[in-house]
């Protein structure tokens, strides 16, 4: 699967990302926010289920929910 990343700055200097598949649109509820586009294009497996790099967990099961993934709170 290939994904677009993109990222919006948090507090203390973190990073919030989001994972949408590629060449989708930023879902309607997610564009009230400053996303910078952090990689085009990511290739991820099908059933991945997490990307590490960007601190995303569950990530075909938050697609297949909700169209995109995106940073845990806890993170």
């Amino acid at each position: 699967m290939r994904l677009d990343i993109y990222r919006r700055a948090e507090h203390d200097g973190k990073f919030s990302y989001l994972a949408v598949p590629e060449s989708k649109s930023i879902p309607e509820e997610a564009t009230n926010t400053d996303w910078e586009v952090q990689a085009q294009g990511y290739e991820v497996e099908d059933n991945a289920d997490a990307i590490k790099d960007f601190d995303i967990e569950h990530l075909s099961d938050q697609i297949a929910e909700k169209g995109y993934a995106i940073t845990s709170v806890t993170h």
